[in-house]
């Protein structure tokens, strides 16, 4: 895969990378709420993003996936412009991984993380992004 663009977190450009500034993580990509993409970490190399994690039985999720924030807060709807963004950055990665199944933090670490949460419409973005239903074995419920 060609990499987007590289970046490091200036944390002075948004509140939130103020909060998040010390902590040690990571993910390859984040959506802001006006659909900007920022890429962290190239996606041949791992992000650290999951933390302690199992998909499907394979644990130390950081090790063979691709993370993607949103941000958002929990309590209001992502944008339909993050969708979009999501949909399309998705369809490049899939150029180059076109074996990807989907999930949130919340069914990899279930007893610690709760996002994308309730408010994230896994069926728009299987719908934006075209992507099979089989491609996302915790379904499309929110959650």
């Amino acid at each position: 895969m060609v990499d987007f663009f590289q970046n490091r977190l200036d944390s002075s450009l948004h509140p939130y990378f103020e909060e998040i500034a010390d902590q040690k993580v990571s993910s390859h990509f984040l959506i802001s709420r006006s659909g900007e993409v920022f890429q962290f970490v190239s996606t041949q190399n791992k992000a650290w993003h999951a933390g302690l994690s199992s998909f499907l039985g394979r644990e130390n999720c950081n090790d063979f996936s691709i993370g993607v924030e949103l941000e958002g807060d929990g309590e209001h709807p992502f944008e339909e412009i993050q969708y979009q963004a999501l949909a399309k950055l998705t369809a490049q990665i899939q150029d180059t991984y076109p074996n990807l199944l989907f999930a949130g933090h919340s069914d990899i670490a279930p007893n610690r993380k709760t996002d994308p949460g309730a408010q994230f419409n896994w069926e728009k973005f299987q719908s934006r992004a075209s992507i099979s239903s089989e491609k996302f074995p915790f379904g499309l419920r929110s959650r």
